[in-house]
């Protein structure tokens, strides 16, 4: 193993994550799962940092980091709906949005150039409005009840901005696409 290593090695512990997560909400040890949650967000902040302030970058770590963590966020997403405290038509939107920037990205790659995707900044605050959903969820159930409003401000905001980076991806990449397509 080498130092450059480590950054993998820290993605890899996240993905190993995922299961201990969803058995705790499973079994109802919510604040077991905020704090396991909240590790694997403490992982992915020091892998990060070392990644890029070591120069430590692989092509790996890049398919792999974003890859843990939609993971990781997908699947308590389906958990916490298919336990009731999320509604399941939340989770849906949220996952069909996924599938369409994956599906037209893939579809771009092999049709049109290689695809670099960087996230907007709309993209970004959809995952910190779902990262934060997750925990609000996590810690009324776990540590604390949260009022039911703060909640549902939640809930609407994953809900807007699940709908707008989704709209905003695609108005991009159709764009780029006829713009960029093989004559």
């Amino acid at each position: 193993m080498r130092a450059r290593d480590i950054p993998n090695i820290i993605t890899v512990f996240r993905f190993l994550l995922v299961t201990p997560v969803v058995w705790a909400m499973l079994n109802d040890r919510f604040g077991l799962a905020l704090l396991l949650f909240g590790i694997a967000g403490l992982s992915d902040a020091v892998d990060g940092y070392l990644a890029k302030r070591n120069n430590w970058t692989s092509r790996m770590g890049a398919l792999m980091d974003p890859l843990a963590d939609k993971l990781l966020l997908v699947c308590t997403f389906i958990t916490l709906g298919w336990l009731g405290w999320i509604p399941i038509w939340l989770v849906v939107l949220v996952i069909l949005r996924d599938l369409v920037i994956l599906t037209g990205a893939t579809v771009y790659h092999f049709r049109i150039e290689r695809v670099m995707m960087e996230p907007s900044l709309l993209s970004k605050l959809n995952t910190f409005t779902q990262i934060m959903l997750v925990l609000a969820v996590m810690f009324s159930r776990g540590i604390r009840e949260l009022p039911h409003l703060w909640i549902d401000v939640m809930l609407y905001s994953v809900l807007i901005t699940t709908l707008l980076s989704g709209v905003g991806y695609v108005w991009t990449w159709s764009r780029r696409a006829l713009q960029r397509r093989p004559s």
